[in-house]
């Protein structure tokens, strides 16, 4: 089966209603009697969609793998993979750009990069742009315009604290909502330092991305004064924790110079995903958390996933 399906509800998990209708047409009769004839059945399917990068042991992209290739473990448990597909889908993409104080100095190379990076977005994909100071604020709502993107990205303004729960807090719950159509869905993270000023905790957002479906990647502007610090020690646990739960993953460039060469690899791997899906054969209802495992039979592959999903709940 190749059929692309990464929906859910705020997870991994996605549950389908198939509403199908069939007519038993009678050879006479009224319209009435016909339609009474006509019924209804409705079936509810638990997918457990997977997004998953697969890169050698050069890190170049694997892209060429069947679905034989793959086997998924839940709680160590060998699943039935139902759905295979390497569709290059649309992407939903939220970039999310700090401009509090301490990115002063760096704010007009990141602005570039930015650009440079929506400008490789298919005319397809949608992009919003959202920027954290003191408090998160959308400066362009999702668009498939890159000149728009663009021109928003080009308003960020360095002052402030930095809010970073805060935005992801937020742009977590607004892709949480769009499940209008099918995409892959992310969220881009530049950040410069630890975050000083939102009002939900690290543990919040955490939680979360456990209950969606979002690839988190993060970027981090190393401060040179603070890279054996402390405060960058914590940024650093923080950043890799996002990318490490969704299948994402986290850049520490030592330069900002290396900007272009980042953005550029988190859209060559957007664009070269799998996605897997299949149904658990664990019936229970109880909302637990589920560690999900891919792995390939091929050796010096590394596969990347989100790390597990919570259970669908009775009722």
């Amino acid at each position: 089966m190749s059929v692309p399906i990464t929906m859910g509800r705020f997870s991994l998990v996605s549950t389908m209603a198939v509403l199908g209708w069939a007519v038993c047409a009678a050879p006479t009769g009224s319209q009435e009697q016909k339609q009474e004839e006509r019924y209804q059945f409705r079936v509810t399917v638990d997918l457990i969609s997977l997004n998953v990068t697969v890169t050698d042991a050069r890190s170049r992209f694997v892209t060429e793998l069947l679905q034989k290739d793959f086997a998924v473990y839940e709680d160590g448990i060998s699943q039935e993979i139902s759905v295979y597909s390497r569709e290059d889908l649309p992407i939903r993409m939220l970039l999310l750009l700090d401009t509090s104080a301490s990115m002063d100095e760096k704010m007009s190379f990141a602005q570039e990069a930015a650009v440079n990076f929506v400008k490789t977005m298919k005319e397809d994909d949608l992009s919003e742009v959202m920027e954290f100071g003191s408090k998160p604020n959308v400066l362009q709502p999702f668009t498939a315009d890159p000149d728009k993107l663009s021109r928003a990205i080009r308003m960020t303004q360095a002052g402030g604290t930095t809010s970073l729960y805060n935005a992801l807090y937020i742009a977590l719950k607004n892709l949480n909502r769009r499940r209008e159509d099918i995409r892959r869905q992310a969220i881009i993270v530049l950040s410069d330092g630890e975050d000083t000023s939102s009002l939900v905790s690290f543990e919040q957002v955490m939680e979360l991305t456990k209950d969606t479906d979002v690839v988190i990647y993060t970027i981090s502007l190393r401060r040179p004064s603070a890279r054996r610090g402390r405060a960058f020690s914590e940024a650093e646990h923080v950043l890799k924790k996002l990318a490490e739960e969704t299948g994402g993953q986290w850049f520490f460039p030592n330069e900002i110079q290396e900007l272009d060469s980042v953005y550029e690899r988190i859209s060559t791997e957007l664009k070269s995903q799998y996605n897997l899906g299949y149904i658990s054969n664990n019936p229970k209802r109880d909302g637990s958390w589920r560690r999900v495992v891919v792995q390939t039979g091929l050796p010096d592959l590394i596969v990347r996933t989100k790390l597990g999903y919570y259970a669908p709940r009775a009722n």
